[in-house]
């Protein structure tokens, strides 16, 4: 099922054993468009420590009590590596994570990834194939690496900016809770459309500025502004998404 991610927040992880916490934010892949992590925040049980869980653990999504239950315990959350998740992730955070939990590391292709061009405007890298290589990469410094895991609690708020002109800025993201693969931005117009809510796929994004906190898609105001409308208070159906598509891709 398609959902919004903002619908998520401060829902209470559930380990094996009893609450870990509350969902606080996600991080996304800058380079397949996929949620890779949630930002939990472990209750008095642990001092309030931030921990990132994937989703691949989560074992069941129950809307109506807003509980995920996930395949670990809190003593396994208790020694997991302190990660900095006021700032993007590098490769190397992601590996010691991946270490630590045993799972399978994967970039660019494989669980949901595809080789070509990333969906943010970066060129997807190529997959470990070796353990070797992977013992070597953990050895190494890694002091060039490129943050790649983002934040959807920065990118909310960037601008985002139409082939001639500013449309709006991101509110919200709507992702697939079975993938876990961001479908569309949700962008809020303000002014520019009258307050209209519209929605932008990674597909249509032409180039990241995150530096500037900037987005540009290639169409054009106009183009967004004709859109299928999106009514954010019923569920995202196929029709409407092939609709999306198909006025997009005309």
């Amino acid at each position: 099922m398609k959902r919004s991610i903002n619908s998520l927040l401060n829902y209470t992880i559930k380990g094996t054993d009893g609450e870990i916490g509350k969902v606080e934010e996600f991080y996304f892949d800058d380079q397949t468009s996929t949620i890779r992590y949630m930002v939990v925040k472990t209750g008095g049980w642990l001092s309030e420590k931030k921990v990132l869980i994937s989703p691949e653990v989560i074992q069941k999504l129950d809307c109506e009590s807003k509980i995920l239950s996930v395949n670990l315990t809190q003593e396994k959350i208790k020694n997991s590596p302190d990660i900095e998740t006021d700032k993007p992730v590098s490769e190397q955070q992601e590996e010691l994570i991946r270490g630590y939990y045993s799972w399978p590391g994967y970039y660019g292709k494989g669980m949901y990834g595809h080789m070509g061009l990333g969906m943010w405007g970066y060129p997807l890298v190529e997959v470990r194939k070796t353990e070797k290589e992977m013992i070597q990469r953990k050895m190494e410094k890694h002091t060039n690496d490129k943050p790649y895991l983002r934040s959807t609690q920065e990118v909310t708020g960037y601008d985002i900016h139409a082939t001639d002109g500013d449309i709006g800025e991101v509110e919200d993201f709507i992702i697939d809770d079975v993938s876990w693969k961001i479908h569309f931005l949700i962008v809020e117009t303000g002014n520019w459309f009258s307050g209209k809510r519209v929605i932008i796929s990674p597909r249509w994004i032409k180039d990241v500025k995150w530096q500037e906190q900037t987005v540009t898609i290639n169409h054009s105001k106009e183009g967004v502004k004709n859109s299928p409308e999106y009514d954010s208070s019923q569920p995202i159906s196929d029709s409407y998404e092939r609709s999306l598509n198909d006025y997009y891709e005309k």
